[in-house]
């Protein structure tokens, strides 16, 4: 057997045994019974454990120096060994054992996070809070870093990005956009919402869910909608990428947009070449290229004119006293900007605020700046200054996001270069396909889809987040792409 042969044979027998993982973990934030979830941990915790292994043991170690010292692999083959040789080097330092005991801290983390956020109960959640942290610190120890511990956590899902970048990008993006935020609220004409204002039952927002699902090219026999308390999209193998989703009674364009959000994650994992599966290959290029795919899906689309052109006709079929209301007032509804509590349910104008603020306290965490006892009072502070609104509660706080729970620290800039990126790959599109607003207009999703298959999807991690963008883009990333498309947006709907 060859050393290539053995070495995709090795990383199948990972990628069997992650899918098993992928599937638990579903399974926990959906349909698994609350007494099933101390013993779930340790399940969790051993199969961790025994991936983990595999993914450091000296028989990989030796693939990987004799391939990397081939010049006859295939394109896809050297970034394979490119990204697993990385992986493999980046983990090798940690201890087996320490991962078994985070993989288990982590799953009960995640379950104390859930009964804290239905009861508003912040100290239920902060011993497993601080085990996170330590977690995540004595990981950016074992990875190693020059200067920020929280480098060598951001490495993780966007490689290549140092905290120094994010300073430089945030500080210039917040000059630009709380000056333009006070114009549109000070200003502007706010769309009314209004017709909006009643109860939308749970059953037909999930056929909504559903059309819209489908018309957006999602494959139903490689995958099912559920519900949640935090939508997440997961793969838990080749041909199954599954989708969650949340909604309320009251707001109808709430579980709409979740669902397109978590429907542009699926329609990446669906669309990576199949030649990629579990080759460490088989998932996007980074979380920030992930985040492009639902928050262009979600805004660009989703909030777009064009789409409610096409998509009132079958809204009104599911709810027939909006049968009358008039595209123009969707298009508007879907626009509104307003500085909310709520970071999933954010306006594209103060999206980005949200995310700034979940990166200064994390990096502050990280580094030892801040405690966790302090943290309800300082998300308090820090929503009041950045967006105006104070949460009555923790619920609607500090424990409204799941991903500390899960120690993913450096996770959520992945937000806010998504929307940069999604912006930049977006004006693309029209380039290439100039007809694009009116292709929606008719339902006709598939061309945009098609190009995305195309120019992002298929690639999943062959490519560098930054060198992925040059060749879609033919440019490096650029976040002014974004301010102009919100900034043109914006200023029309709200007659500035």
């Amino acid at each position: 057997m060859s050393t290539l042969t053995a070495y995709k044979e090795h990383l199948q027998e990972i990628g069997k045994l992650q899918s098993s993982l992928a599937l638990l973990h579903w399974d926990q934030r959906t349909y698994l019974p609350k007494k099933g979830h101390d013993s779930r941990a340790e399940v969790i915790g051993k199969l961790s454990k025994m991936v983990f292994e595999l993914a450091i043991c000296d028989e990989l170690g030796r693939y990987l120096k004799e391939l990397e010292g081939q010049d006859d692999l295939s394109l896809e083959d050297r970034a394979s060994v490119r990204v697993v040789g990385k992986a493999y080097r980046r983990h090798k330092a940690i201890p087996p054992d320490f991962y078994e005991r985070f993989a288990i801290a982590r799953s009960r983390s995640e379950t104390a996070w859930e009964h804290a956020k239905a009861t508003s109960g912040f100290k239920h959640f902060q011993p497993h809070l601080e085990e996170m942290i330590d977690f995540s610190r004595r990981f950016a120890d074992y990875y190693g870093y020059e200067k920020n511990p929280y480098d060598a956590l951001l490495e993780e899902y966007e490689p290549g990005m140092t905290t120094s970048e994010l300073n430089a990008l945030n500080e210039p993006l917040r000059s630009k956009l709380v000056p333009f935020i006070k114009r549109l609220l000070g200003k502007g004409k706010r769309p009314q919402t209004g017709f909006l204002k009643r109860t939308f039952p749970i059953d037909r927002q999930r056929e909504l869910s559903l059309r819209v699902l489908k018309a957006m090219g999602y494959d139903f026999a490689a995958g099912r909608l559920d519900t949640t308390v935090h939508p997440f999209t997961i793969t838990t193998g080749p041909g199954d990428v599954r989708v969650t989703t949340r909604f309320t009674e009251n707001d109808l364009l709430s579980g709409l947009f979740s669902s397109m959000h978590e429907g542009g994650h699926a329609l990446y994992d669906q669309g990576i070449a199949p030649k990629l599966r579990w080759s460490g290959l088989d998932e996007g290029a980074s979380y920030g290229i992930h985040e492009s795919q639902s928050r262009m899906w979600e805004n660009m689309v989703g909030r777009s004119l064009s789409f409610w052109t096409f998509f009132q006709p079958i809204l009104a079929e599911v709810f027939p006293e909006l049968a009358k209301t008039p595209i123009e007032a969707f298009y508007q509804a879907a626009n509104v900007v307003e500085p909310s509590l709520i970071r999933v349910e954010a306006d594209e104008v103060t999206y980005n605020l949200h995310i700034m603020l979940r990166f200064e306290l994390e990096e502050k965490l990280i580094n030892g700046r801040i405690s966790v006892a302090d943290l309800p009072h300082l998300w308090q502070e820090a929503m009041e200054r950045t967006l105006g609104v104070v949460p009555e509660d923790d619920a609607h706080g500090v424990l409204q996001d799941v991903h500390w729970s899960a120690g993913m620290f450096g996770y959520f800039p992945s937000y806010m270069l998504g929307n940069l990126y999604s912006a930049q790959i977006f004006a693309q599109v029209k380039k290439e396909i100039p007809e694009l607003n009116e292709h929606i207009a008719h339902g006709e999703l598939a061309n945009l889809l098609g190009w995305l298959r195309e120019k992002v999807h298929r690639f999943g991690k062959i490519y560098e987040p930054k060198e992925l963008m040059t060749l879609i883009t033919g440019e490096e990333p650029d976040p002014s792409y974004f301010m102009r498309y919100i900034t043109n947006k914006y200023s029309q709907l709200y007659q500035l």
